[in-house]
């Protein structure tokens, strides 16, 4: 018995969707992409935080990258920032509901890395092996 050949609208349908969700995930793993932005949203999850004690804590970030990183966390609402009235200011920084609500999945993705990071890396040697092979290959070709 063959399947019917799915309709038209229907794959039109998937693919939008696909696309879509799609885009929704590049953004969201955008958030994400900073060289620093997990490593800040890990200390601020431990609880609220002055700028001095993140920069002590996520050594050696520079002052100009963790002043960058925090700018972009808080225009992407995953972190507030409070400058308390006093002399000098003291300036704390804590999650949002919204940044909290990235915990469960950096725990999955950190999971997910302990669970299989070391096939990762062993794909990658195969890899790696296999590339310089062919590459040597083909230069004794040459050479000859």
């Amino acid at each position: 018995m063959t399947v019917p050949p799915v309709a038209d609208h229907v794959r039109a349908r998937r693919i939008t969707e696909r696309t879509r969700s799609a885009r929704l995930i590049r953004d969201s793993i955008g958030l994400l992409s900073s060289k620093w932005s997990v490593d800040v949203l890990l200390a601020l999850g431990d609880g609220t935080r002055r700028y001095h004690e993140l920069l002590e804590d996520l050594a050696p970030i520079s002052e100009k990258v963790l002043t960058q990183t925090l700018r972009a966390m808080e225009r992407d609402g995953l972190l507030v920032r409070r400058v308390h009235a006093e002399v000098p200011p003291r300036v704390e920084y804590a999650l949002s509901s919204l940044g909290a609500t990235m915990a469960p999945p950096l725990k999955a993705l950190g999971s997910w890395s302990l669970t299989h990071g070391k096939r990762v890396e062993e794909a990658r040697e195969r890899f790696d092996a296999k590339a310089a092979s062919q590459a040597a290959s083909r230069a004794a070709r040459a050479a000859a």
